[in-house]
Formats: C-alpha cells, sequence, structure tokens
C-alpha cells in the first residue's frame, strides 16, 4: 500500500474527504518526525513504538574496492510493533 492508497483507505474508513484523509496522514507523520527528532519515543499501545536507536561507529569495507573505512556512529528510527499487532498479522488473540 503507497501514500495514495492509505490516504484512499483512511477517507473511505472515516468517512473524510481525502484532502482531510491526506492532512491528517501528513501531520501524524510530522508529529512523529518531530517527536523522534527531539529524541522521545511515540508509544501506541497495541500497534506500537517509533523509537530512535543509537549506532556506534564501526569499521566497514567498501564494497568495490574492498578498501576498509570507519563508519560514523548514528541515529536509526526504528519501529517495534505491539502486541495485538503482532497477533492480528499471525492470525491469532492476544
Amino acid at each position: 500500500m503507497n501514500r495514495t492508497e492509505l490516504i484512499d483507505a483512511l477517507a473511505a474508513k472515516t468517512g473524510s474527504s481525502k484532502a482531510d484523509a491526506g492532512r491528517n496522514i501528513t501531520a501524524l507523520i510530522e508529529v512523529i518526525t518531530a517527536t523522534l527528532k527531539k529524541g522521545d519515543n511515540v508509544s501506541l499501545v497495541g500497534f506500537g513504538t517509533f523509537e530512535v536507536r543509537k549506532r556506534e561507529a564501526r569499521n566497514g569495507r567498501n564494497p568495490s574496492t574492498g578498501a576498509p573505512l570507519k563508519i560514523k556512529a548514528s541515529k536509526a528510527p526504528a519501529f517495534k510493533a505491539g502486541a495485538a499487532l503482532k497477533a492480528a498479522v499471525n492470525g491469532t488473540k492476544k
């Protein structure tokens, strides 16, 4: 499902216009992004948690030349699925 299909599905599910659904999706993404940027988590009980994970600096290799290189430490956004979402995807009850 891409963004347009998600907007269409949200509009149909809520009975709102596609424009309103699009603005809601955009606002949700902006809020989650701003929260993660501050270093906080976004936890939606039963659905999951959006969080920032720290990646340590490490050594790597250039795949084309094989030369060693240093990879800087970084932060990576991550999503951890909640129990209800896992159960729904697996077709089981929580």
